[in-house]
């Protein structure tokens, strides 16, 4: 059995991953036990007139994906950026009033993640944290930290990609807007 991932997986891999997908649900479950916490930091999102998100790596289109999941349901102005390109514009923006959601998997490439987090404290921005336990990160002035469950890291991005979607949902009710009819969507696709 084979697959085509960016790298070969043994056996064991394999077997590991099936192990870990067998147990998502649980992960899934702790995640969204902790709806109160997403919601808390919603009501902080609420009053703000655009926010930014930044990942790196498999992390960027998860980042996307919440920004474009903000301006649908909750009508904020939101941009995602490569974590690693925070320097080529985005930071220019960052004040007081410009929050970032950040994505810091502990993953090789968490330690580069955490030092943009400190470019944008540096710069007086709010940084809300979405890291996983055990990752070290600690809460401080400028930063929220929201814990996810520690999974294998092909499957991390799915717990990532759902606590993005809680928070966006909490700040679409929290202005008491309809998730479930955003203005200006097509619910279908045509084709010409």
């Amino acid at each position: 059995m084979s697959f085509a991932w960016s790298k070969r997986l043994s056996v064991p891999d394999i077997d590991i991953i099936f192990h870990e997908l067998r147990n998502l649900d649980i992960a899934i479950e702790e995640c969204l036990s902790c709806s109160d916490h997403l919601k808390a930091i919603a009501q902080e999102l609420t009053n703000s007139r655009s926010c930014l998100f930044i990942g790196r790596g498999d992390y960027f289109p998860i980042a996307m994906e919440g920004a474009l999941e903000l301006k649908e349901i909750s009508y904020i102005h939101a941009e995602a950026y490569p974590a690693g390109e925070l320097k080529h514009g985005p930071l220019a923006l960052i004040d007081e009033t410009m929050p970032t959601i950040a994505l810091a998997p502990h993953n090789p490439q968490f330690y580069k993640t955490k030092s943009n987090i400190e470019e944008i404290k540096a710069r007086h921005g709010h940084v809300y944290v979405i890291t996983e336990e055990g990752s070290g990160l600690e809460e401080s002035e400028g930063t929220t930290i929201f814990r996810i469950p520690r999974v294998n890291d092909s499957l991390s991005p799915v717990v990532f990609t759902i606590a993005l979607q809680l928070l966006c949902y909490h700040v679409a009710q929290l202005k008491g807007l309809d998730v479930d009819r955003p203005r200006n969507l097509a619910k279908a696709v045509t084709v010409e």
